[in-house]
């Protein structure tokens, strides 16, 4: 069951977010839902969100990617000031296998991978660099992919992979349920919120590429062999992890949350719009009333470090699934 908050006790953690917003992470106030899931309080704040640097610096920062890239990441800005109004509890760390399948077994929820008998992505390690019209080692959608297959081994305290966003909004509604506290996708504005814990730089661990060593499970030296074609890209450290990290591998950041940066993307709840921070409300954004594409963000194993940051914005159709992608929860604070 979940552990109970007084009134008390909750408001004394209100209080001591708000008088010390870089507060330790080990003195975070977390709670355990019914499925054993770790939650941290993030209080309520203001940030700058989106990317505050111009195309041309952040290109210098990236000397090895081409101009063209960063012309690409306009969605980024403007950086505008958001007020998030009410504390709310994030998951301390990504949805785990171990924790999906406690879900599906108790809700009886089918993963949209087996319902529509497409399957998902996976990684395919014999795969030809020199023949590959894709240029990696990723195929799909194919039946013998989904969450419990990526192509690449996981246990239970890995992050859950191959999920859409409509699984993980099951997930969260089947929990609302079952405990009566309202469980969501956090939005595109809580998330990066709750990522710069603070910050402002790229990284909550700073402005250097070689800072997420400690904090984050990204595209480095244990990965790069198997994509030869991107050795350029790949931090030069190595941080144990070819493929992703079980979960509370790397530092937290200020706000005790695991693996923000890498490890998995993770879906928010928010469509895309190319062009919403222009004129995106300055209190609690929720993202464009309607879209064709879902926002992840926070990147993965797999993912270089300019990807990485904590201004970038990617997305996919809500029904993907793909061997990158898995999610982490919101709880609503009372």
């Amino acid at each position: 069951m979940g552990l109970p908050l007084t009134l008390p006790r909750f408001l004394a953690a209100l209080a001591l977010l708000a008088s010390a917003p870089a507060f330790a992470a080990d003195t975070a106030p977390v709670l355990r839902n019914s499925l054993g899931q770790p939650y941290v309080l993030i209080p309520a704040g203001e940030f700058v969100m989106g990317r505050q640097e111009s195309a041309e610096a952040l290109a210098e920062a990236y000397p090895t990617l081409e101009r063209g890239r960063f012309d690409k990441l306009q969605d980024e800005t403007p950086a505008h000031r958001v007020r998030i109004s009410k504390a709310f509890w994030l998951g301390q760390h990504e949805v785990t296998v171990g924790e999906f399948r406690r879900f599906l077994q108790a809700s009886g929820h089918v993963p949209e991978s087996l319902a529509d008998g497409t399957g998902a992505y996976g990684y395919n390690p014999n795969y030809d660099p020199a023949s590959s019209t894709r240029g990696d080692a990723f195929e799909g959608r194919l039946p013998r992919y989904s969450w419990q297959n990526p192509g690449f081994k996981q246990s239970d305290e890995h992050p859950v992979v191959n999920v859409t966003w409509f699984d993980a909004v099951a997930m969260a509604a089947w929990l609302s349920k079952t405990e009566g506290r309202r469980y969501r996708l956090p939005s595109e504005a809580e998330w990066e919120y709750a990522a710069r814990a603070g910050s402002s730089s790229r990284y909550h661990s700073g402005d250097a590429p070689e800072s997420l060593l400690k904090v984050a499970n990204v595209f480095d030296a244990d990965c790069a062999p198997l994509w030869p074609q991107w050795q350029a890209q790949a931090l030069r450290g190595r941080d144990g992890h070819a493929f992703t990290a079980p979960v509370g591998s790397f530092a937290p950041n200020a706000w005790g949350l695991h693996d923000m940066h890498g490890n998995a993307w993770e879906w928010v709840a928010d469509w895309h719009g190319e062009d919403y921070y222009a004129n995106s409300p300055s209190v609690d954004p929720q993202g464009p009333a309607t879209g064709d594409v879902r926002v992840r963000r926070g990147g993965s194993w797999h993912t270089w470090p300019l990807y990485a940051r904590s201004a970038f914005r990617n997305w996919n159709a809500p029904d993907t699934r793909y061997v990158l992608l898995g999610f982490r929860l919101l709880r609503e604070a009372d």
